[in-house]
């Protein structure tokens, strides 16, 4: 589990933080309140946005959620949006922030499916020849494409079975060059098959998960099971550990950096809802930390020794301008 490795005893961070955030990098987080919000926003010029349980649950806009954002923006702050959900490609979350009468630009969007893609054009996958065998939904597909990295599977694949009977078997594209594991409504037993098949027996077939989140929100009812399960289901057939490109794998801030010139991290905020990625996130790659109770995690987790705990914490965002 990404909550065993503490960050009460080691913090990476790169440089010191601002000044003028009175918070600093502490093992006790600050609940942030109307005598404090002032001067975190002050030390932030960037905030880095979690989406599921920050900005929305389900398909629902967490009340006030807008015109916190508009405020941000009439203070001079800019910000992106990080997800780790592959359900959607950077076009599709773009269509649901309009949906919830947010004004995004399409540039301030990533998505794990996204970071997959921009993984496979960095470690220039297409020139291989190789395809890609997909468990997950359209999201990645759509990314994939417009890097041209050949796929297939699944939403293809989400009626298929597995011939369980004498002799049977499911025949295998030895072409297949890697696996990349998203969340997948459609997940069965025919694609935990075709996908370890590419794993255990194509020589060099790499492992690809967009995220291992436990839970997801799917509705705003209650939490569902997330992407680590489907995860888990191909760790346990073949034995292997898969290279991570969602949070809090690093690569997603490394491609901001690049992408953008951002000359520090110690001004900017990562906010989001799971300690063990978002807060992670923030906190292994040197940058400030705001954990909200608007998702997953309760405040009688930052009770808990073995976590990684944020600088401050909020109820939602709403608090930044309490």
């Amino acid at each position: 589990s990404g909550t065993s490795r503490s960050a009460r005893v080691v913090r990476q961070v790169v440089g010191e933080p601002s000044p003028a955030n009175q918070f600093g990098f502490r093992s006790a987080p600050t609940k942030l309140s109307v005598e404090s919000t002032q001067s975190f926003l002050d030390g932030v010029d960037i905030f880095i946005f979690d989406c599921d349980g920050v900005i929305w649950r389900g398909d629902s806009l967490i009340p006030g959620v807008d015109k916190t954002l508009e405020k941000l923006r009439q203070a001079g702050k800019k910000f992106f949006f990080v997800t780790n959900n592959s359900t959607k490609s950077r076009k599709g979350y773009k269509s649901k922030f309009d949906s919830l009468g947010l004004n995004v630009n399409p540039d301030e969007i990533f998505s794990s499916s996204f970071a997959a893609a921009a993984y496979m054009e960095q470690t220039k996958f297409k020139e291989t020849g190789k395809k890609v065998y997909v468990i997950g939904e359209k999201g990645i597909g759509e990314e994939l494409d417009l890097v041209d990295v050949p796929w297939f599977g699944a939403e293809a694949d989400a009626d298929k079975t597995a011939p369980l009977k004498p002799g049977g078997k499911v025949e295998h594209d030895a072409d297949v060059g890697a696996v990349i594991v998203g969340f997948d409504r459609n997940v069965n037993y025919y694609k935990i098959q075709y996908a370890q098949l590419c794993i255990n027996e194509n020589p060099g077939c790499q492992f690809i998960a967009t995220n291992l989140d436990e839970v997801t929100h799917l509705t705003d009812a209650q939490e569902w099971a997330g992407n680590g399960s489907m995860v888990g289901a191909m760790r346990g057939c073949t034995g292997k550990e898969p290279r991570l490109v969602g949070k809090p794998d690093p690569f997603m801030i490394k491609y901001l950096e690049e992408k953008y010139g951002i000359p520090s991290r110690k001004r900017i905020c990562m906010v989001g809802d799971r300690l063990n990625t978002d807060i992670r996130f923030g906190v292994e790659n040197g940058l400030q930390s705001c954990l909200v109770l608007s998702g997953v995690t309760k405040p009688e987790q930052l009770n808990d020794p073995n976590i990684t705990l944020p600088d401050v914490y909020a109820d939602d965002i709403n608090d930044f301008f309490s």
